[in-house]
C-alpha cells in the first residue's frame, strides 16, 4: 500500500483523534472559565458567554423619604442603582412583572403624581409634587448590561471555608500511603508469578483476572464487617488510617498485580539467567534489576491508584468516619455545597481545588503511562 493511498485514513484518524480530543477537553475548559466568572453571571449565561456582555434583571431599593430634598417646589429622592461602575441599564419598572416596562431615560409614573426616572448610569430620581411619607424606598426593579468579570472570588469563599486546609491534608495522609503501600506488595506478587515456577500459579493469576470484575460495593460491606472484627478482637479502634489503607490496598491489588505480572513477564529472561549464573538471589534480581526496569508500569499504576484515592468519598467515609477530624477533600466540599444551599457558583471552584493535586502526579509521569500500560500487553511469560 503506498503512501498515497493510505493518506485518507490518516487524515480520518487525525481528525477522529482531535474530535476526542475536543471532546474531552471542552467540559474541563468550560468549568475553568465558570469558576473565574462572577457569581451573577454564572448564574443566568453559560460559559461560552463569558466574553460577551449579559443582561440581568436585578432589583434594588431607592432610598428612603427621610432623604428627601426639595428642589424648585418638588420633593426629590436620589441615588444610583449599580454597584459597578461598568454596568449600564436598559429599561426599568417597579412591578416584579414588568421589569423592563420603561426605557433608561425615561420618566416613569408610580403615582401620586410622584414620577420615577432611572437613566443609564444607574442614577435614578423619584419627583414628587409633595412631601412623601414613609421609611422604606420605593423598589426599582431594572435590566442591567453587564461587560465580562473574571474574579477569584469563587476560590477565596472555598478556601476560606473552616475546616479546608485539614481536609486536605487528611486527603494527602490517605492518598499517599494507599498508592505506595499497594505497589510494594503487588510488585513482589508480580514478580513471584512472573518468574518464580510454584504449584498453582497459574490458578493465582486466573484468580488475580476474576478479581478485577468484583464491583468494589459487592465487596465493601464485608472487608468492613472482617476489619471491624479483626480490630474488635486485638483491641484496635475501628476508624483508623490504617484501616482504610487496608481497604484501598485490598480494592488496588488485583489490577496492580495483573498490571505488573505482565509487564514484568514480558522483560527479557536473559538478563535474569545472567543474574543467577553470577549467584544472585531472587531478591536480588527482583530489586536491582526488575524494579528498574519495571518503572513505567510502576508509575502507570501509580497515576491510577492516586487517583482513585484522592477522589474517593465512599471508602473514606466507611473506614475513616464523616467528623471534622476525619473527613477528607471531597467530603469537606460536598458538606460545603450542602451547607451553601443555592450559592452552587463554587461548585466549579471546588472542581478545581480537587483536581491541582492529581493533574501535579499526572504530568509528573504521563510520559511513563502509556508505556507501561502498553509493554506487557504484547509479551506474555
Amino acid at each position: 500500500m503506498t503512501a498515497t493511498s493510505r493518506s485518507p485514513l490518516i487524515i480520518v484518524v487525525h481528525l477522529s483523534v482531535l474530535l476526542i480530543v475536543a471532546l474531552w477537553t471542552l467540559p474541563t475548559a468550560g468549568l475553568l472559565i465558570s469558576s473565574l466568572r462572577d457569581k451573577d453571571q454564572l448564574a443566568v449565561s453559560g460559559w461560552w458567554t463569558a466574553l460577551s456582555t449579559s443582561a440581568q434583571n436585578m432589583t434594588g431599593r431607592a432610598a428612603s423619604p427621610e432623604t428627601q430634598v426639595e428642589r424648585d417646589g418638588k420633593f426629590v429622592i436620589s441615588g444610583n442603582l449599580l454597584e459597578r461602575d461598568n454596568a449600564r441599564v436598559s429599561a426599568f419598572g417597579v412591578r416584579p412583572m414588568q421589569p423592563a416596562a420603561f426605557k433608561a431615560g425615561t420618566a416613569a409614573d408610580i403615582g401620586d403624581g410622584q414620577t420615577l426616572t432611572v437613566a443609564e448610569d444607574g442614577n435614578y430620581e423619584i419627583v414628587s409634587p409633595t412631601k412623601m411619607e414613609g421609611t422604606r424606598g420605593q423598589r426599582i426593579f431594572y435590566t442591567a448590561t453587564v461587560p465580562p468579570r473574571f474574579t477569584l472570588d469563587n476560590y477565596r469563599e472555598v478556601l476560606s471555608a473552616a475546616g479546608i486546609g485539614s481536609s486536605f491534608i487528611n486527603s494527602l495522609t490517605v492518598a499517599v500511603p494507599a498508592t505506595i503501600i499497594p505497589i510494594l506488595v503487588a510488585a513482589f506478587c508480580a514478580y513471584a508469578l512472573a518468574w518464580m515456577p510454584f504449584p498453582g500459579r497459574a490458578i493465582l493469576i486466573a484468580v488475580v483476572v476474576g478479581l478485577l470484575v468484583v464491583p468494589l460495593q459487592m465487596s465493601l460491606i464485608p472487608l468492613l464487617r472482617l476489619y471491624n472484627g479483626v480490630g474488635a478482637f486485638l483491641g484496635v479502634p475501628a476508624k483508623t488510617y490504617v484501616g482504610i489503607w487496608l481497604a484501598h490496598m485490598g480494592f488496588g491489588l488485583p489490577l496492580a498485580i495483573y498490571l505488573l505480572r505482565n509487564y514484568m513477564a514480558g522483560l527479557p529472561r536473559e538478563i535474569m539467567e545472567s543474574a543467577r549464573v553470577d549467584g544472585a538471589s531472587d531478591f536480588d534480581i527482583f530489586v536491582k534489576i526488575i524494579l528498574p526496569l519495571s518503572f513505567p508500569a510502576l508509575a502507570s499504576f501509580a497515576i491510577f491508584q492516586f487517583l482513585w484515592t484522592w477522589n474517593d468519598l465512599l471508602v473514606a467515609m466507611v473506614f475513616l468516619g464523616t467528623g471534622n477530624d476525619e473527613l477528607v477533600l471531597t467530603g469537606r466540599l460536598v458538606n460545603l455545597l450542602g451547607s451553601r444551599g443555592g450559592n452552587w457558583e463554587i461548585l466549579t471552584a471546588s472542581a478545581f481545588i480537587t483536581i491541582v493535586v492529581p493533574l501535579i502526579v499526572f504530568f509528573s509521569l504521563q510520559r511513563y503511562l502509556v508505556r507501561g500500560l502498553l509493554a506487557g500487553s504484547v509479551k506474555g511469560g
